[in-house]
């Protein structure tokens, strides 16, 4: 049976898995689900359809599950979804989706998730990423996976921002972060090619090499998109490995309908 404190609240109809623990004067509503393994910290409020994986760490007064900040919102039954291994610091809020969307918020697994940071509806976080605090996400924005977004930063609604990004503290981000792109300022642009994360995780020199080559067609070279993703296509071949990231950098680009940070 879960370990929940007695000044908790509990709805009988949550799925609360035996080796949960609840902190005290938490609330967790009826259609929660929360798996094996995780820890809610005091003063949480966990609520709407919302499903949390396991080995989830919760702290304080984090509020997941609310409805959606959106007008067109008339109480829907739409859902939030959290991965595994996540750690989702203190005053946190995620909000589920909306049916004008595909209705599901979805956070991956492995995400580090500092105080106050905002997830807004129908956002889709992938795994790995670091996002610092105060980060503010509107609606409908995609996030991939490896990213680190800087603290205090705003996120425009429907940006996408690709595996291995960077943005920089306090960053106003209104246009697409294509994967491996380091990005700040208010209005971002782009700063540089990101190499330490894709390091850490075993890049090759050579592979390196190849993101700074494709840095430079979308950057430094005065291309137009469609030229610079020409230059980028007879990358291939040239180091193997990195053909999968040739791969990934042109699909995302393909998908640019804001347009790409310059």
């Amino acid at each position: 049976m879960a370990n929940i404190h007695p000044s908790a609240i509990v709805d009988p109809a949550a799925q609360l898995a035996d080796s949960v623990t609840v902190g005290p004067f938490t609330t967790i509503g009826p259609n929660v689900r929360i798996g094996e393994g995780c820890s809610i910290g005091a003063h949480c409020v966990i609520e709407g359809h919302t499903t949390i994986g396991r080995d989830n760490k919760i702290f304080q007064f984090a509020s997941l599950g609310a409805d959606p900040q959106d007008k067109k919102y008339k109480g829907e039954p739409t859902q939030l979804i959290i991965g595994d291994r996540n750690t989702i610091r203190e005053f946190t809020t995620f909000n589920t989706g909306t049916v004008q969307d595909k209705g599901v918020t979805q956070i991956g697994d492995d995400n580090w998730i500092m105080a106050y940071v905002h997830v807004a509806h129908d956002c889709v976080i992938g795994d790995h990423n670091v996002i610092a605090n105060s980060v503010q996400f509107a609606g409908h924005v995609t996030v991939g996976s490896y990213t680190l977004i800087g603290g205090i930063s705003g996120i425009h609604q429907f940006v996408r921002i690709g595996d291995f990004a960077m943005l920089g503290f306090q960053t106003r981000l209104s246009q697409d972060l294509p994967p491996f792109v380091v990005a700040a300022g208010n209005p971002a642009e782009a700063q540089n090619v990101h190499q330490e994360g894709p390091r850490r995780r075993g890049f090759s020199a050579e592979r390196l090499t190849m993101l700074k080559k494709m840095y430079r067609a979308l950057y430094r070279k005065g291309l137009t998109l469609e030229a610079a993703k020409a230059e980028i296509e007879q990358l291939r071949g040239q180091v193997p490995d990195a053909d999968a990231d040739i791969d990934k950098m042109l699909a995302f680009l393909a998908g640019a309908e804001r347009g790409i940070v310059r």
